[in-house]
């Protein structure tokens, strides 16, 4: 058994059993843990709702008192709130009245007025949180293990003239790692041999995959496009950007613990006083006073009945058990009702830029032919020749020629080649065709490029398109400008966001400053923030807390994991979303649809304003209820009457939380 220090894991983890904690020694390899069926795992809820639906029919057919409808819902009791009696009583003798303290007040006191229906309900509300809460628990742990699967676990590495696999945990600074195309790199580094175009939106979030020559900097868990690289490692494997990216994703979801709720912290006060009341209403009266000493336990009994916190424990689950569900049905998963309460008390939105304002795949936005050539025409030799290139630019020009219904496959191309870091090359029909950088056309063409052409490829860059230039040795024949583009709905979104009255909505980008103000005006943002490494992300989402209180951070690549966990509600856009910052994400928009977000707001707004109405009516109820005491006109009938009616009430309330509309 692997000891540390003088405890063992198995002790170690004893230690974190009510937090479900686990240990895993560092850099030992994670075994998945073995799944359980959704059957399995929830038995005793699944057992306990059917008791319950036996019960009520035991009810139906031989009335309410009947011996096999009381066995169904004790039974329900006993399966369903077996932990939550466990801890509560144990919470009770410690005179520690959280949450668990109170419910078990709520079902013994259910129990003793013979409300076993009632007490049955309150315990699978109970058990069904406490399968939320576990499911919760186990995301955020397979959100890290996710991100730790990110970079390849080796490297092929050249050492003294040989090559050879080598375990990152045994890399070291200065070994040359050799990385061929289509391959991950394993670790930090940087380029001293080839040239390749890298994708690397996992930790920058750039749009358009970025050229490394000889000298750039490459980063662990990025994509290596078509070029063999070579690269000298600067860094070892803990740290490398990757880990520290692992590293600010559990610094960010260890700061933020969810606020405690109001019916917990009032609990501890609610629930003695209570207890306190009954027992002097029962015993005073008749040691001062000389009353009748059945006559006063009675009332002590109308007291602990009325002040049975039923409707005070059903107010805030009831809410946020139809507004989650609703949610669901509008294509929003939510994760917890903390997150669900905290969309309505925010102040401001921050946006990842790639994938989540804009779509996140490079298209065509300007195809201007510059010489006396037909437009289809050229077009289907430009397609013919970039279908033959691995740039990932080329496939947004194939898919240009594709949507216009341009027949290229049949185009022969002869001496086609790509120019590393330039372009390509290739002869169609006895003509020269060269496609790439305005830089490489200007060493192609013989007059170079004019000076009105140079100033519409500064404009074009400048509003943050990527500009391929088209010719030959004698002239320039088109300009093709390929961005990512911004998504229909971003803008009305935005819009509707300010509506509301969030008082900023800022772009978050890796993207550079050009870029950046293009798309941002484009989406109509308040703010805007570019060249940002997942670092600056979490630092700005923390400024901005500290200057606007509740945040919420928009995004869907790993870049964004720290950002979305430190915010105060991360949003994962679902289905472009990686695992990590689906798994990192309070909420998801599970079909990518931006325009969910203003609609999650206003279910969450009304939301928390129907756990105000339905707890403040819950403790009134019991309070105007309590009053009749002091005139003796308290009964257990009315004290009944007043309990459950008063949790019909707040539940019907909350179920008008199904009638909010994704509008």
């Amino acid at each position: 058994m692997t000891v540390f220090g003088k405890a063992s894991i198995a002790q170690l983890e004893k230690a974190g059993a009510f937090e479900n904690l686990k240990i895993i020694p560092d850099k030992a390899e994670i075994v998945p843990e073995e799944k359980k069926s959704f059957w399995r795992e929830n038995f005793s809820v699944l057992i306990s709702l059917m008791l319950i639906i036996v019960g009520y029919s035991f009810q139906f057919n031989y009335g309410e008192e009947s011996l096999q409808a009381i066995v169904s819902f004790l039974g329900a009791i006993l399966i369903g709130g077996y932990s939550l009696f466990k801890s509560g009583l144990k919470n009770l003798i410690r005179l520690d009245f959280d949450m668990r303290a109170l419910m078990t007040i709520a079902i013994i006191g259910a129990a003793i007025i013979g409300e076993w229906s009632e007490g049955a309900i309150v315990v699978i509300l109970f058990a069904i949180s406490e399968v939320l809460e576990r499911y919760s628990m186990d995301k955020a742990r397979a959100s890290i293990r996710s991100l730790m699967d990110i970079a390849p676990k080796e490297a092929l590495i050249r050492r003294n003239g040989q090559e050879f696999m080598v375990s990152v945990n045994e890399i070291e600074v200065g070994d040359i790692m050799v990385v061929k195309p289509g391959q991950k790199l394993a670790m930090d580094g940087e380029v001293i041999s080839g040239f390749s175009s890298v994708n690397q939106a996992a930790i920058t979030g750039e749009s358009v995959p970025a050229d490394k020559h000889p000298g750039d900097e490459v980063f662990a868990g990025t994509l290596n496009g078509e070029g063999l690289i070579e690269v000298k490692i600067t860094k070892l494997v803990d740290d490398t950007t990757i880990a520290k990216i692992i590293h600010l994703v559990e610094e960010a979801q260890a700061e933020k613990a969810p606020s405690q709720a109001f019916v917990d912290r009032f609990a501890k006060y609610y629930t003695p006083v209570i207890i306190l009341v009954a027992a002097l209403v029962a015993v005073l009266p008749p040691l001062l006073f000389g009353a009748d000493w059945s006559e006063w336990v009675y009332q002590g009994l109308a007291v602990l009945v009325v002040g049975c916190p039923c409707a005070l424990v059903i107010s805030t689950p009831v809410s946020i058990v139809t507004a989650i569900g609703n949610a669901a049905k509008n294509g929003v998963l939510v994760k917890g009702g903390v997150h669900l309460e905290e969309m309505g008390m925010l102040k401001a939105v921050a946006f990842d830029k790639t994938g989540t304002l804009t779509k996140g795949i490079p298209a065509v936005t300007d195809y201007k032919v510059l010489s006396s050539q037909d437009p289809k025409e050229l077009l289907s030799v430009i397609a013919a020749l970039e279908d033959k290139s691995q740039h990932p630019l080329a496939a947004s020009i194939v898919r240009k020629a594709e949507s216009d219904k341009i027949n290229y496959k049949e185009m022969i191309i002869e001496g086609f080649s790509s120019v590393t870091g330039k372009g390509i090359k290739g002869t169609v029909e006895g003509m020269n065709y060269y496609i790439g950088s305005p830089k490489y056309l200007e060493t192609v063409l013989s007059g170079g490029i004019p000076s009105e052409v140079r100033t519409e490829i500064s404009a074009l860059q400048s509003s943050g398109k990527t500009v391929m230039a088209v010719g030959n040795e004698v002239e320039l024949l088109a300009l093709i400008s390929v961005a990512d583009e911004v998504r229909e709905t971003s803008k009305a979104v935005i819009s509707r966001l300010h509506e509301l009255g969030i008082e900023k909505t800022i772009m978050l980008t890796g993207d550079n400053s050009g870029t950046a103000h293009a798309i941002g005006k484009q989406a109509g943002v308040s703010d805007i923030e570019s060249e940002l490494l997942p670092a600056d992300k979490l630092a700005f989402i923390k400024t901005l807390q500290k200057n606007h209180g509740k945040v919420a951070m928009v995004g869907d690549g790993i870049n964004d994991a720290p950002a979305l966990a430190a915010a105060t509600v991360g949003v994962a856009m679902g289905g472009a979303g990686t695992d990590t910052a689906l798994e990192t994400a309070d909420i998801a928009l599970m079909a990518d649809d931006l325009q969910k977000l203003p609609f999650t707001i206003k279910l969450s707004r009304k939301t928390l304003t129907i756990i105000k109405q339905n707890i403040t009516f819950a403790i009134g109820v019991k309070l105007l209820a309590l009053l009749l005491v002091i005139p003796g006109w308290l009964t257990l009938w009315i004290a009944i009457f007043a309990d459950m009616g008063a949790t019909l009430i707040v539940t019907l309330n909350g179920l008008r939380l199904l009638k909010v509309k994704d509008k």
